[in-house]
């Protein structure tokens, strides 16, 4: 049935496929191979098949490697791009810098100009007080003086009338003397009780017209405290509304923050000693509560930035690099399953200084599994960082480092498919995407 089968395909590929015979000679014979049309056919289709093959997959490594071509470009472009943006922002955080050195001098001028203007109110109250002791003093000298005169002129008419009466003789003249004398000394003690009054009431108008001047340069003071309390304030609000909107951003509590940083340097003076404006027992003015209230903004500023070095908010890589991949949730190639990349990887040439991004002690420095030369960072708050793939370690278990010092170089070690550096934030042992940490940071500095 076969054999029928295939003489029938044969005989319908005769006119397309004819027979043919391939004569193998050798030394002591001859013999021949029968090709029948079917097996030509199959032949055919066979090398028609690899030639279509060969050029479709000629077809696709050219495709393959324009597009190849294509992307490098892209990435060229791409790289160039972001390091434009990379030195645009490096300038742009350079000249805020700037502006808050400059802007806490321009603060710290004006605090020094609040002592000294406050120095010069309290003298002038002091001398104030003092001045209208003085008066109320001489005022009352005046009085006694005037009463004095008075009772002076009473007597000396009663004499004057006594003497007009007296009669004749001998007794009469001894009584004329003796009121005589008694008359010059009281017209000498008027003459000098009137010169005394005279001069109480030049230096009392004196003491009124200094009071007057003293009282218009307090004014004059307190105007000029106002218009500098308002910059102080103004300043204060500037500086203080950015940091804790930084801290808000990257998730954090501020009054958690600012209250461990306060326990932490309680009791060891300085900058963190409790700020306040003596009012010598007495009762505060509305100035010495305004000058109390913008110390205590200073000392939570000064707070704020005290917790800002504490918590990672620099850069790990200071140089140009790319950002490559981010933190979230991607697939797996060996497993095709998703799994959470716990942190941003950046990429760079082989030996690119890694820095710390905040004060901290180093807890682990050394090889991890997956991670290979890994560096881990034990910060205030709970926070820790990683710093993965290096091709160095630079510091060592228990050591302390501070934010920006050198820490370490990129490489490519452990499970890593090119030269990056794989860095990560944890809070209180959960990973967290460490760009939110930089991009707050970006958006104050």
């Amino acid at each position: 049935m076969k054999t029928r089968l295939k003489a029938r395909i044969d005989a319908m590929l005769e006119p397309w496929f004819p027979e043919r015979r391939l004569f193998l000679k050798s030394d002591s014979e001859t013999r021949f191979i029968r090709l029948h049309p079917s097996t030509q056919l199959f032949a055919f289709a066979g090398g028609a098949a690899v030639v279509a093959w060969a050029i479709v997959a000629t077809a696709i490594l050219l495709m393959d490697s324009i597009g190849s071509g294509n992307f490098r470009e892209q990435a060229k472009r791409d790289q160039h791009t972001y390091e434009t943006r990379l030195n645009l922002l490096a300038s742009e955080r350079d000249t805020r810098a700037d502006e808050a050195q400059a802007a806490q001098a321009r603060f710290n001028l004006a605090l020094d100009q609040i002592s000294d203007m406050q120095t010069e109110l309290l003298a002038s109250e002091t001398a104030r007080r003092e001045l209208e002791t003085g008066i109320e003093v001489i005022q009352a000298n005046l009085r006694k003086t005037m009463k004095q005169r008075d009772a002076a002129r009473r007597e000396l008419a009663v004499l004057q009338a006594e003497n007009a009466e007296a009669h004749e003789g001998t007794g009469l003249a001894d009584a004329g003397g003796t009121v005589s004398e008694t008359v010059d000394f009281l017209v000498g003690a008027l003459s000098d009780t009137a010169a005394e009054r005279d001069k109480i009431l030049a230096d009392a108008q004196q003491a009124l017209n200094t009071a007057d001047e003293l009282e218009f340069e307090i004014k004059l003071m307190r105007d000029q405290n106002e218009q500098i309390f308002s910059q102080i304030e103004d300043a204060m609000t500037i500086s203080v509304e950015p940091l804790d909107k930084m801290f808000r951003a990257a998730g954090l509590n501020t009054e958690s923050l600012i209250s461990q940083v306060r326990k932490t340097y309680s009791g060891q003076g300085g900058p963190m000693t409790p700020l306040s404006f003596s009012t010598r027992g007495e009762d505060p003015s509305d100035d010495e509560l305004r000058a109390n209230r913008i110390l205590n903004q200073l000392d939570a500023l000064n707070l704020y930035r005290i917790a800002a070095t504490k918590a990672p908010f620099a850069k790990p890589v200071h140089t140009a690099v790319r950002y490559t991949s981010g933190f979230g949730y991607r697939r797996d190639p060996k497993t095709g399953g998703r799994r959470l990349h716990k942190g941003s990887d950046f990429a760079g040439p082989t030996g690119t200084p890694i820095f710390a991004t905040a004060d901290g002690v180093v807890i682990h420095a050394g090889w991890g599994s997956g991670y290979g030369r890994l560096i881990k960072i034990k910060h205030a708050f709970g926070i820790e960082t990683r710093y993965a793939h290096l091709s160095k370690i630079r510091v060592k278990v228990g050591q302390r480092v501070s934010r920006g010092e050198r820490i370490g170089d990129m490489g490519n070690s452990g499970r890593s498919t090119g030269t990056h550096l794989h860095y990560e934030v944890r809070s209180g042992g959960k990973a967290v995407n460490p760009m939110i940490f930089i991009k707050a940071a970006n958006d104050v500095f």
